[in-house]
């Protein structure tokens, strides 16, 4: 079969490789229909995520159709059109009896890996990186699925693909960063990154009864899509100081909570601050620049929520811990417990209250993930989202 392969930092390619197969009585295959590029894709792409190999399969958001099943997975069939979430989880662990299934403590065959840098493994991921599990993405023609008895979502026949794709992961991590804020009828919520997931969380605090959403990225199409598809207002942060425009849009009070949706590659309009982050994370000094995540937290009203569902890969620095404790702010954040969401926001796709494909800006041949990374990675031609047909 085909697959997009990483072959090092800001290198792909797409080769033939060995068909997955099963390995295990709870797996399944899947024949792949659809894929993306996430935006946390980037970070494998661009070296910044450790134990990635020459030759691994990346991807991450993928359905399809089952074309064979393990013994002991009785849910599904042959023939069943299913959309995947993206943590790997065993649904028999005490993480998985209390749905958070993004650390299953079963998945993950490299636990040891991830316990070295972060203390306790998370769930395994399709597709980044062997320090989560080394299982192969689904950017290919077909995916090995384990524990396809919990995993996947059957998806009927008259929907399309696009509305059911980004339930893999982009829609429930946007609802769950929204949802971490225990929104309440009047509130104000500022989402820092105003791609995919950034639009995702605007348009599920709306649907979770904000009465105002703030967007703040520096690309003018994602401010626009996040303002006219999902209804933010918008800050433009390398014309506007943030932080002033915040408290004047909010009384001087701040917003109610923020969602940092950017992570680990955030940029800073300041030329020295953002230099000294990239400084320190090109000398392994710091894995991350927490630029996004400094600011939410110098926003946020006080007794506020600061959530947090961009990637973060290891350590920060100069992190504003005096203003998280002084003004009584809560910190939440989490790779997305995907499964819990499946089906309550399939629910509300089918009540036609929102339709995830407003995200999509290109549409591509597997052939083209190549290009598809690198228009995506330089936001050229306003590429927001990137589908993927095998």
């Amino acid at each position: 079969m085909k697959a997009n392969c990483w072959m090092g930092s800001n290198e792909l390619a797409v080769q033939d490789v060995p068909d997955p197969q099963i390995l295990n009585a709870r797996d399944a295959i899947v024949r792949i229909t659809s894929t993306a590029i996430c935006g946390s894709d980037l970070h494998l792409y661009n070296g910044l995520m450790p134990t990635m190999k020459k030759g691994d399969i990346l991807g991450h958001e993928f359905m399809g159709e089952v074309v064979e099943v393990g013994p002991e997975v009785s849910n599904l069939r042959t023939g069943d059109r299913v959309v995947v979430p993206f943590p790997i989880a065993c649904g028999n662990c005490l993480a998985c009896e209390r749905r958070q299934y993004s650390v299953c403590e079963n998945s993950n065959p490299n636990a040891g890996m991830a316990e070295k840098l972060m203390g306790h493994s998370p769930a395994a991921i399709f597709g980044y990186s062997h320090m989560l599990g080394g299982y192969p993405g689904g950017q290919a023609e077909y995916a090995r699925v384990p524990f396809a008895d919990v995993g996947p979502l059957k998806i009927e026949e008259d929907l399309p693909d696009e509305q059911a794709l980004f339930l893999s992961d982009i829609f429930p991590t946007g609802f769950m960063g929204a949802e971490m804020c225990e929104i309440e009828p009047g509130d104000t919520i500022a989402v820092w990154g105003a791609g995919p997931v950034g639009q995702f969380a605007v348009a599920s605090a709306f649907l979770l009864g904000a009465e105002r959403v703030i967007a703040i990225d520096r690309f003018p199409y994602r401010l626009r899509i996040a303002q006219d598809k999902a209804g933010a207002e918008v800050i433009n942060y390398e014309e506007t100081d943030v932080l002033d425009a915040l408290r004047e849009m909010t009384a001087g009070r701040g917003p109610d909570a923020c969602i940092d949706a950017v992570g680990m590659e955030g940029h800073h309009p300041t030329r020295a601050v953002h230099a000294y982050d990239r400084t320190k994370q090109a000398t392994k000094m710091e894995t991350d620049r927490p630029h996004a995540l400094r600011e939410a937290v110098m926003a946020c009203r006080s007794g506020g929520i600061v959530s947090v569902i961009g990637v973060y890969g290891g350590l920060v620095d100069k992190f504003p811990m005096g203003p998280l404790m002084n003004r009584s702010l809560t910190l939440r954040a989490g790779q997305c417990h995907v499964h819990r969401y499946l089906e309550p926001l399939m629910g509300r796709i089918r009540a036609g209250e929102i339709d995830p494909s407003f995200v999509v800006s290109h549409r591509m041949n597997l052939d083209d993930a190549p290009l598809g990374y690198e228009m995506f990675r330089d936001k050229r031609d306003e590429c927001n989202k990137v589908v993927l047909t095998p």
